[in-house]
């Protein structure tokens, strides 16, 4: 009786222990796809992207914890170069790419929509310009306020630094490629709002979604800066945000390619719309 009670409890045990070991390595597939995936992935290029990097790459992260990624800021150009060279897995640019650069074999890989926003200092009364004006601001045709209805000021025209994607975008959009009169050339989306915000009759260009209560985003030909006038095509200073890549996506490693599957995903897409992008259509 007492051996056949001990062959009882041994086999329970036995059944626990296998239940237990099949219940852990469920729990272990279910999370391949997630925590065993280790690495680091790194980008380079347009300051303009910022906030997007950053918080696309916070939720990335927390879902992907073995996975690094790491985001240097240094103008869309320098980003691309840096691709080319094999130095990262991810070029940033905040326009399209150049014939010079399709033919080192980047591919442009376009993750989001961003406007761009003419801003001026709060006290300025002209709050409307038309697309000709500005043109004519940027290659120092109009000096002054006064001549767009304004105060008797000086025009202050604050730029990007060359090689800027901003400032391609901006320039080839306006149709002033390389004949602007920049007062100051500055390196980041950052300065040009602060730089702006603190100049009196200053005028500059920033992404939509960093404009904030320190300045005005002006109208553009009576068209608001606005995601709801880029989406119904009303609004003409628009650009792509790429992450261009070496080769296409195809070709890239496993976590490149986690990477832009977690950015076409829902999750990543309510990361774009959160930070005042709009999704590609």
């Amino acid at each position: 009786m007492k051996k056949k009670l001990l062959f009882v409890v041994t086999a329970i045990l036995l059944i626990a222990m296998t239940i237990t070991g099949c219940s852990k390595n469920s729990g272990a597939n279910q999370g391949d796809n997630v925590t065993e995936k280790t690495g680091s992935i790194s980008l380079a290029g347009s300051t303009s992207m910022e906030k997007l990097c950053e918080a696309m790459s916070e939720v990335f992260m927390e879902k992907y914890d073995g996975i690094t990624v790491t985001v240097e800021y240094t103008g869309s150009g320098a980003g691309l170069e840096s691709l080319a060279a094999g130095s990262v897995d991810i070029g940033n640019s905040s326009r399209g790419l150049k014939e010079g650069e399709s033919s080192k074999g980047l591919v442009e890989n376009v993750v989001a929509i961003d406007g761009i926003a003419v801003i001026v200092d709060k006290n300025n009364n002209v709050t409307d310009i038309k697309s000709e004006d500005i043109a004519k601001i940027y290659t120092g045709e109009i000096k002054n306020w006064k001549e767009l209805g304004g105060k008797d000021e000086a025009i202050v025209v604050i730029g990007r630094e060359a090689g800027s994607g901003t400032r391609d975008a901006f320039e080839e959009l306006m149709e002033v490629k390389d004949s602007c009169k920049y007062a100051q050339e500055l390196d980041s989306t950052g300065a040009v709002l602060a730089k702006v915000a603190a100049t009196p009759g200053a005028i500059g260009y920033v992404s939509i979604d960093v404009v904030d209560s320190t300045v005005i985003g002006v109208k553009l030909n009576g068209v608001e800066p606005t995601e709801e006038q880029i989406l119904a095509g009303n609004y003409m200073l628009q650009r792509p945000f790429v992450m261009a890549t070496k080769g296409e996506i195809s070709e890239q490693n496993d976590l490149v390619k986690t990477w832009f599957d977690f950015i076409k995903s829902d999750e990543g897409k309510a990361v774009i719309e959160k930070v005042g992008l709009i999704i590609p259509q």
